[in-house]
């Protein structure tokens, strides 16, 4: 009763926190877009409300579930609270993937070309990594490190691609920060149905996924085939964070910190944990680009016409909230061994 509680007040926090961004903007004022919405304005801003903020809206909470549930499933695979898209390989490869569909342009650089792309850069990072931890056992704190060095490789490469295509850094910014500058309902069109697909899936999944979270002696006790259900239980990661990454860019720390916030609620039962994080993310993600747009808004001058992209608050944001849980985390660890 009290989960189911706390669910539907997420949800109803969520649906705020986007009313908000439907809102808040520097080329309109929340009255105007009010009236946009009730259909008393003229064409051009009912436009901007309709064709720009609406669709950066629901981009943005889909992005954000997507890597909310993208975090709780590679936690629990993982079984490390630290795991999250961008450590793990998988957000990297989505990221080089979305560079490259850039760098190709003509029909690879659409909406949904570029997610066929990250999707493919995300399951090569995502291959590389279970090819690594193969060779070297499946104890989860190794595949932790494993998945850093991968990305930081991956990360690499997406570097030489900026160095050898400058005039494309721009444009190729928004994948590296985390953007919803620019989105529109085409790329909404790409990102829903995965979302759908690994929301699903990862329900399903979840009693398999509740198996591999504890330890594989115990999965194989029951009868599970654990490494073809692990790189199945993968996939669903590897699918939610490309399409994320394809439609916004990486969001840094949303994938690890929604899933943190959602199990201090819903505990580890992933029937619960799945949605609720896919509803943090979203409303992470939400609030972020409320945030940006308040200070794009108040900076002057060019600057402020570029706007602030809602990865560089969810990163300062992020960063500071992470280093509130491991320095917890480390207390708890000395006082428990003191």
């Amino acid at each position: 009763m009290r989960t189911a509680l706390v669910g539907l007040l997420a949800a109803v926090a969520v649906a705020g926190l986007a009313g908000v961004q439907l809102l808040v903007g520097s080329t309109l004022d929340a009255g105007t877009a009010l009236a946009a919405l009730a259909g008393r304005a003229d064409a051009l801003t009912t436009a901007i409300v309709l064709d720009l903020r609406a669709p950066r809206v629901l981009i943005g909470l889909a992005a954000g579930a997507c890597l909310g549930v993208a975090g709780a499933v590679l936690q629990g695979v993982l079984r490390n609270p630290m795991a999250a898209p961008e450590v793990t390989g998988v957000g990297s490869g989505a990221m080089l993937g979305s560079v490259v569909a850039t760098v190709v342009g003509g029909d690879v650089a659409s909406p949904a070309g570029t997610a066929a792309v990250a999707l493919a850069g995300g399951t090569l990072g995502g291959a590389a990594l279970w090819a690594l931890a193969a060779r070297s056992g499946g104890d989860p704190m190794r595949l932790v490190v494993l998945g850093v060095l991968v990305s930081a490789v991956l990360g690499g490469t997406t570097l030489v691609l900026l160095t050898a295509r400058p005039q494309l850094t721009g444009s190729m910014t928004r994948w590296l920060v985390g953007s919803l500058n620019g989105r529109g309902w085409e790329h909404w069109a790409a990102l829903w149905p995965a979302l759908a697909v690994s929301l699903v899936a990862g329900l399903l999944l979840a009693g398999v996924l509740g198996l591999l979270s504890v330890d594989d002696d115990h999965a194989r006790a029951l009868g599970l085939a654990v490494s073809r259900w692990r790189s199945v239980v993968l996939l669903v990661a590897v699918v939610a964070t490309a399409a994320s990454v394809a439609a916004a860019g990486l969001l840094a720390f949303v994938g690890l910190l929604a899933p943190h916030a959602a199990r201090a609620v819903a505990g580890s039962d992933h029937r619960v944990l799945l949605p609720l994080a896919a509803l943090t993310g979203a409303g992470t993600v939400a609030a972020a680009d409320v945030a940006a747009q308040l200070l794009t808004a108040a900076v002057p001058g060019d600057a402020g016409r570029i706007g602030v992209p809602a990865g560089a608050v969810t990163a300062v944001f992020g960063a500071a909230v992470l280093i509130g849980i491991v320095r917890r985390r480390s207390r708890a660890t000395v006082e428990g061994t003191g």
